[in-house]
């Protein structure tokens, strides 16, 4: 199971860290990802840190603002966003899936989704 926490209400210009915990005890393996949702539109890829020794990747609007990093001994993923614009306000999701080799970009792909957390950037 996965669960988000850390969206809320921020003015554009600022920060929210986002969390993604998890349960069990092969959290490592795993990849974790970072999607989000705005309404009418389906999930889009935001940013993903690889099951394996792979580098981490960014849909290209959040590079250089957002850093997706974990700590596998708290079975926890983060998603550090700063520089906030109102178009990133959205539902954002952490996914899961065992291993790296696959696209990761895909929705789809993934084994494991939270509910979701509220992130709304005000101008």
């Amino acid at each position: 199971q996965l669960a988000e926490s850390g969206g809320g209400l921020v003015e554009a210009g600022g920060s929210l860290t986002l969390s993604c915990a998890a349960t069990g005890d092969t959290f490592s393996r795993y990849s974790i990802s970072w999607f989000r949702r705005v309404p009418g539109k389906e999930r889009t890829f935001v940013a993903t840190s690889p099951g394996t020794s792979s580098r981490a990747q960014y849909e290209e609007s959040v590079k250089g603002r957002f850093t997706i990093s974990r700590d596998n001994g708290k079975n926890t993923a983060y998603l550090q966003m700063n520089s906030l614009k109102p178009d990133d306000t959205a539902i954002y999701f952490c996914g899961a899936r065992y291993g790296g080799d696959f696209d990761y970009t895909i929705s789809g792909a993934y084994e494991f989704w939270g509910r979701g957390t509220q992130v709304t950037v005000s101008s």
